[in-house]
């Protein structure tokens, strides 16, 4: 995909929590689908390159809808790159999670290239309700 194409996003935030519990918060099923509107019990993963993941979301007007996936890089502690299966779409949608410590505090990065601009403000929109969902599920020392 060319430059001029492309359409992507860059989210980050620092998170007051150590890398470790970050990391756990998004790699383990039921610390996951506590803070990123899974359904609960719908969480599977298999965080290994090229590993299977799956989970139903639950919309904010209660519609259900089903996500699956692979782990297409994985560097415990640090980076994440996850591929999403689009209906419709031959190739994974990646997403691009990278976690750096800054002391006793993480900084996240998200990142995604989307095909258009309404498919990168969906996706954009999205990522920043799971980053307030998570700073939230951190703060509350849940998964500690």
């Amino acid at each position: 995909m060319s430059t001029e194409t492309a359409f992507s996003y860059h989210l980050t935030r620092t998170l007051d929590a150590p890398v470790s519990r970050v990391w756990q918060a998004w790699t383990t099923p039921d610390r996951y689908a506590r803070w990123s509107y899974a359904a609960p019990g719908s969480v599977e993963q298999d965080v290994r390159p090229g590993g299977a993941w799956k989970a139903t979301m639950v919309t904010p007007d209660g519609g259900q809808f089903p996500l699956t996936g692979s782990y297409l890089e994985v560097e415990q502690n640090r980076r994440l790159v996850v591929g999403m299966d689009v209906p419709g779409k031959d190739a994974q949608t990646a997403m691009t999670v990278e976690l750096d410590e800054d002391g006793p505090r993480t900084r996240i990065a998200l990142h995604q290239t989307c095909d258009t601009v309404e498919e990168r403000d969906m996706a954009e929109q999205g990522s920043t309700m799971l980053l307030d969902s998570l700073t939230a599920f951190l703060a509350e020392g849940a998964g500690a």
